[in-house]
């Protein structure tokens, strides 16, 4: 597609967002699977369900544009769902899976929040009103979702930190000295003459 014009330019970026939200529509219920919190399962699954939304509302503003609704292969989206595929297959303790998975998802939704937000200033520029109305419904749901994410993830944060037995300057001390003894690293005695 040759991209000559600010209309050409927001078809492009369209049909790139189309085919990012076809990817994670593929994606999310894998996500949604491999997380351990009830919390973070059910925020992935109604994502999951705004995602599915968000790819019929795209074709709405294909529509509003008088073009065809087919995507262009995003990679940076398919870049972030590799990311994410391989944080699922680390071998973390709960909670730190969980947090793990929430880091990919957020750059997904940093990624896409910045793409609508693009996507919409395009539209507002030419006076495309309706299409920029479309693209910030789904730009907010973004933002709304990085913030659920953000909830579940201080609460996550607050169970790691107190899971792993929080010690005192003592306890640690303590701790601390054998290894160094072991090491022999640590204070060196100067015998005196």
């Amino acid at each position: 597609m040759t991209i000559s014009t600010l209309e050409d330019l927001l078809v492009d970026q369209v049909r790139d967002l189309y085919d990012a939200e076809k990817q994670l529509v593929k994606a999310l219920p894998k996500m949604a699977k491999a997380a351990s919190s009830d919390e973070l399962q059910q925020a992935i699954q109604n994502h999951l369900e705004e995602t599915k939304n968000q790819v019929s509302r795209l074709e709405r503003v294909f529509e509003e544009l008088d073009a065809p609704a087919k995507g262009k292969p995003c990679k940076g989206m398919k870049g972030l769902v590799e990311e994410g595929s391989e944080v699922m297959e680390e071998d973390a303790e709960e909670p730190l899976n969980d947090l793990a998975i929430i880091a990919a998802a957020q750059r997904v939704e940093h990624y896409e929040i910045s793409a609508y937000g693009t996507a919409r200033a395009i539209a507002e520029k030419i006076g495309q009103d309706t299409v920029a109305c479309l693209l910030e419904e789904t730009e907010e749901e973004e933002k709304a979702a990085d913030s659920k994410l953000n909830d579940i993830a201080s609460e996550l944060l607050g169970q790691a930190q107190n899971g792993r037995g929080e010690m005192d300057e003592e306890d640690e001390e303590a701790e601390s000295k054998p290894a160094r003894r072991a090491t022999g690293v640590g204070p060196r005695r100067v015998a005196r003459r």
